[in-house]
């Protein structure tokens, strides 16, 4: 991949990277905030404690992204961004502007989706 493409992914990469962990800083801290809160109604603690499951859920979503944007810049460094890593061929730019972190290109991502489908 040329240069110019490999630093135009590198700064979404980079952006998206910073989004994710200013908003997990912000999390702790509400949730540490929120923490102290006395809920005399049952039903007012219940719904607090199933939001903050919801969050902690979505949260750790975000920590494996986190963990895929580091790899994907660990490829563009290595030199192996944009190369599918089942067949070795390139990954098309229109599918890595869709999603910076894919490590397979649109065939074999396909393949490995009907697998999973048929095993049920």
């Amino acid at each position: 991949m040329e240069k110019q493409r490999l630093e135009y992914f590198r700064g979404i990469l980079t952006a998206k990277l910073d989004c994710l962990l200013s908003g997990a800083g912000k999390t702790v801290s509400d949730m540490t905030e929120s923490d102290g809160e006395n809920f005399p109604d049952p039903t007012d603690r219940a719904a607090q404690e199933t939001d903050n499951s919801v969050l902690l859920r979505v949260k750790d979503r975000e920590r494996k992204l986190i963990s895929k944007v580091k790899s994907a810049m660990e490829r563009i460094e290595d030199g192996s961004y944009g190369i599918c890593e089942q067949c070795g061929n390139d990954i098309s730019d229109k599918r890595l502007e869709a999603r910076p972190v894919t490590t397979s290109c649109i065939e074999c991502k396909k393949e490995e989706e009907e697998q999973e489908r048929l095993r049920g």
